[in-house]
């Protein structure tokens, strides 16, 4: 059977997916190519072992081949894809002698919200100057409240999507994103306030804008 050419932008992401699902082999390696970098990215922040997360990447995209028939067809394929290189990198690092790549549940663990040069995806110049700014006090959050931090600010996701990447309840997502941004608030309060304020002018971020008035 002919497959038909992938329409190549953002919105058809859950076409792709599907078309993934059917078996088109065209819409499985573009998935694989669009996300691979975001997913490199991610599995960084937990393990120093690039090799490592580059073979739990590859992995994961074997599985989800292997298991396409049985994938649900509705998903977030961002968040879906990085709550499952979590999970698997999890398992991985435990399974395996002398490995410490395991990903902790609690604040007990590395995340690593430091970009480097290949991290040139950051395209605001509002997400750069944050990320320079507050790298000290964004280097002593607990791990789960930078995880917060990056995936809301960095990954631009929603709250339920945090919430099924990290596998915490929303209203937790809440509560780690106010805490962690009053703390932050506490170096640079002027500053980070009106760096904050700009992404909250989308109104993707409204969800939370409550935490300013406290």
């Amino acid at each position: 059977m002919d497959q038909k050419p992938l329409p190549f932008n953002r919105p058809a992401e859950l076409v792709v997916w599907q078309r993934f699902l059917s078996g088109d082999t065209v819409a499985f390696e573009y998935l694989m190519s669009s996300h691979f970098q975001a997913l490199f990215r991610y599995g960084s922040k937990f393990s120093k072992d690039r090799e490592f997360v580059k073979d739990c990447i590859q992995d994961l995209f074997l599985i989800l081949w292997e298991r396409r028939d049985r994938l649900n067809t509705e998903v977030a394929v961002k968040p879906y894809l990085m709550t499952s290189l979590r999970r698997l990198m999890n398992r991985s690092g435990q399974s395996k002698p002398g490995l410490s790549n395991e990903i902790p549940d609690d604040d007990q663990g590395a995340f690593d919200i430091e970009y480097s040069v290949e991290e040139e995806y950051i395209e605001q110049e509002s997400v750069r100057v944050l990320t320079q700014r507050f790298k000290k006090p964004l280097d002593e959050l607990p791990k789960r409240q930078k995880e917060v931090i990056y995936l809301k600010f960095f990954q631009e996701m929603d709250r339920n999507q945090i919430s099924e990447v990290m596998d915490i309840t929303p209203q937790t997502v809440s509560n780690l994103l106010q805490i962690a941004i009053r703390q932050l608030k506490v170096y640079w309060k002027f500053e980070f306030l009106t760096l904050l304020l700009v992404y909250f002018t989308d109104t993707q971020f409204y969800w939370h804008h409550s935490i300013f008035l406290k």
